[in-house]
């Protein structure tokens, strides 16, 4: 960290403590978006960003892996933790970081149309060549996750990508918004979860979807409003957490 980011280790150390002021309404409403959104080419300034967030997280991985975290394809069965507690103790105890690659899960529709994720990277490693995305998830989670403490539920991934944007140019946070933030919000306020009413059912209550049985988000690229962009980092603020 301090070799990628000079200065900046109590600044992100910071972070953990930072408030989170949860609002399901917010979810929802980005869920909409980014349901409604449509499959278009994407335009050149939003390539751009994707480009920067190529760029940034192949500079995190690369100052990682230098720092002796060892990186490998998860060629397991199922994914290689069973949750963000399991995860954060392996990284830790091992200082090996295994990546479930996108090969083996990348959400429905990512297979028949171009995605800048699914490129492939300039890193091997066992011989598998990591696409963009597999980079990203090896950064995400040890930056986002492993290093904050964040879970893997809804607040703990806005808390994961509010601390992994803070090392990410500003260009790159839009296609790291709607990566992250907008498919963990249709994962679990998608309007394909509301009943007859428009309503999503609790844990108990009929209809209710538990997580595992629930569909992974389509694999699009979409470019979602800046405003939603500003509100989701206006979620965070100093004190307290509500």
């Amino acid at each position: 960290m301090r070799r990628r980011f000079p200065g900046a280790e109590n600044g992100l150390r910071q972070l953990p403590r930072t408030r989170l002021d949860w609002d399901e309404d917010y979810c929802r409403a980005v869920a909409e978006h980014f349901h409604r959104a449509p499959v278009v080419a994407p335009p050149p300034w939003l390539l751009r960003s994707y480009r920067s967030l190529q760029r940034e997280s192949l500079e995190q991985f690369r100052a990682m892996t230098s720092a002796g975290l060892r990186v490998r394809p998860w060629r397991g069965a199922g994914e290689p933790y069973r949750g963000s507690a399991h995860l954060r103790r392996s990284v830790l105890s091992t200082r090996v970081l295994h990546v479930y690659l996108t090969s083996s899960g990348h959400g429905p529709g990512g297979e028949s149309r171009p995605h800048p994720m699914r490129e492939p990277s300039p890193v091997r490693i066992d011989g598998v060549r990591f696409t963009h995305n597999d980079v990203f998830r090896a950064v995400h989670d040890a930056f986002g996750h492993v290093m904050h403490g964040n879970g893997f539920g809804p607040k703990g991934e806005f808390r994961a990508t509010y601390s992994h944007m803070r090392m990410y140019p500003e260009r790159a946070h839009p296609v790291l918004f709607a990566e992250q933030v907008a498919q963990i919000c249709w994962f679990y306020y998608g309007p394909h979860l509301a009943d007859s009413r428009g309503r999503l059912p609790r844990r108990g209550e009929a209809g209710y979807l538990p997580p595992s049985e629930r569909p992974y988000p389509e694999q699009k690229v979409v470019a979602l409003g800046p405003g939603l962009l500003r509100d989701f980092l206006a979620l965070f603020g100093r004190g307290p957490e509500r």
